[in-house]
This record gives C-alpha cells, sequence and structure tokens, in this order.
C-alpha cells in the first residue's frame, strides 16, 4: 500500500502500556475510610484479614484480584506508553488507513443525504476495558457499538502473519476496514436490527444473523477498498491478494479444521473462507453500497 505520508487520523487513542483499571487503584483509598470501623469488631477483623488473605492467595496462583475488582467498563490508569520504531510505525498506518475509511464513508453518507460520524480506535497492550466490557488481547480486534469504538492491540497483526499466514499492509488494513464496517452497520441501525431479530430464535438461527452481519462488514471493507484502489491509487500490485488471504484464514470453517474440530456449519458466525472473500470482493469490484445487502440474498 502507497501509505506513507497521507493524512493520519486524530481518532486514535492509544493506550498502550496500561494495564489497570483505575476502579482496582482507586480500591485502596475508599477502603481505608472503612478500616477503623472492621478493625473495632470481631467480624469485621474476620472479613477484613480474609480479604487480604485471599487477595495474596490469588497473587500467588497469577490472578489479580484487584483487576477483577476493577472490572469491565471502568476507565484505565495512565502508565507510559512503551514504544518502539516498529510499533510507532504500525500506529501510524492504522492511523492512515483510519483516516481514509473516514473519506470513504464521509462520501457514502453524503451521497445519501447522511452525515458519517467517525468511530475512535484505541490501541491497547494485552487488555483492555470499553463499553462493552472488559476484554485480553486474545479476542483479536474488535468494534464496541456501547462507545462506537474499534479495539486491537497491534501485536494481533504478528499472529496474521504468523499464525494465519495472511502477511502484508493491505491484510492488515482489512481487518481495520472491517471492524469500520460494524461502525457503519450501528450507525445505519443494522447491528441493533439484527440484535431485535434474533429475540427469541433458535442459537443457529442467531448464529446464521451473525453471519450475514459479518459478511456485510466484510463487503463494506471491500467498499473501501475500492474507493482507496480507484479514487487515491492506495493499492500496490498483491495487495488484493492479501487481503483474500486474510479472509480466507480467519473463516470459520477453517478455522474449526486447524482446531482439529467438526466443521458444524451451524455454529458459524462470521461465515467460510469462500463466503468472506466472496463478499468482500463484492464490495472491492462493484464499489456499490446497495450490493452489500447479505439481508436481501437467500444464500450469502
Amino acid at each position: 500500500m502507497q501509505w506513507k505520508g497521507r493524512r493520519q487520523s486524530s481518532n486514535v487513542e492509544d493506550r498502550r502500556g496500561q494495564s489497570r483499571p483505575v476502579g482496582a487503584a482507586g480500591l485502596a483509598p475508599a477502603a481505608l475510610r472503612f478500616l477503623p470501623m472492621l478493625l473495632r469488631s470481631k467480624r469485621g477483623r474476620v472479613i477484613l484479614f480474609g480479604g487480604i488473605a485471599l487477595v495474596i492467595g490469588a497473587r500467588m496462583m497469577g490472578v489479580d484480584v484487584l483487576s477483577l475488582l476493577g472490572g469491565a467498563g471502568g476507565a484505565v490508569a495512565t502508565a507510559p506508553v512503551q514504544s518502539s520504531p516498529a510499533n510507532d510505525e504500525a500506529k501510524a498506518f492504522v492511523s492512515v488507513v483510519l483516516a481514509d475509511t473516514e473519506d470513504t464513508w464521509r462520501a457514502i453518507f453524503a451521497a445519501q443525504g447522511r452525515q458519517y460520524r467517525e468511530p475512535t480506535l484505541v490501541l491497547f497492550s494485552n487488555s483492555v476495558s470499553s463499553a462493552c466490557g472488559s476484554a485480553s488481547s486474545a479476542v483479536g480486534p474488535f468494534y464496541c457499538p456501547g462507545d462506537q469504538k474499534l479495539y486491537i492491540d497491534l501485536t494481533f497483526f504478528n499472529d496474521l502473519a504468523r499464525r494465519y499466514g495472511a502477511p502484508g499492509d493491505f491484510a492488515q488494513a482489512y481487518v481495520v476496514a472491517h471492524e469500520v464496517g460494524h461502525h457503519v452497520q450501528t450507525l445505519l441501525g443494522i447491528s441493533q436490527q439484527v440484535r431485535a431479530a434474533g429475540q427469541g430464535r433458535s442459537q443457529a438461527e442467531v448464529n446464521a444473523l451473525s453471519v450475514r452481519q459479518e459478511l456485510q462488514a466484510d463487503c463494506f471493507a471491500g467498499l473501501w477498498g475500492y474507493a482507496a484502489n480507484q479514487q487515491r491509487n492506495l493499492l500496490d500490485p498483491g495487495d488484493l491478494e492479501e487481503a483474500l488471504r486474510a479472509a480466507t484464514a480467519i473463516g470459520d470453517d477453517r478455522l474449526q479444521k486447524e482446531a482439529g474440530r467438526q466443521v458444524v456449519p451451524d455454529s458459524f458466525t462470521h461465515g467460510t473462507s469462500a463466503q468472506r472473500v466472496k463478499w468482500f470482493r463484492m464490495g472491492f469490484e462493484n464499489g456499490d453500497f446497495a450490493a452489500c445487502d447479505t439481508f436481501a440474498v437467500p444464500n450469502v
């Protein structure tokens, strides 16, 4: 991709190096206010020293109870961000990709008489708190409709290349653009409609709705790729193949096979490798927003 030197989005929040929720750090001052009262009674002393023993024992087993008590949705305490030239370049890259998605979706929304509201991209390391709860890096990149933010640990790109066999900057850009696609679905009310449609349905039916939603996000990522390629000439030869390798690598059927599990279509939530490739291509080759209506076709 021809991304260097291009505009970077200002909607990037760097939380790398931040590890403990404020709620956990804030427990100590709050507890001190009740310390004299606890010490005055036998029951209070049992509670106090029992709690201390629980924390110490848990820490010996590698569990940070205070972090757990700090919990989901809390802000995180500020700590120095450990950066490196590689990390800084990765941050610059995703900032450029985010900026380019902003340009693309602003134009698409304007053509529909709408105004695009830009999401925030949160960079984190190891774990993060969002309006959707706490998450570790193991969940991979995700979008939270509760705060309209995208979350990504940049080390995921190493996994994408080494574990999933999908290296390349456009493969990484596809990941960001897919999560932006979920933001678009939230702005348009699609995500809310999907949740409402799933009420009272069987798990297989809910999963089928999820597949259509994820494939539409793939198609929306393709729409961005179309604009980046046709309108701004950002792509290099081979970039499309990088994105298609990534789409193939994270298909539900392939992931289940690689995990040594039986392939169970009713359990799919994101779509097969072939479906993900198909719908990314749909957006990339047509550049037509209407072509991304995965809910209007009988078979995806």
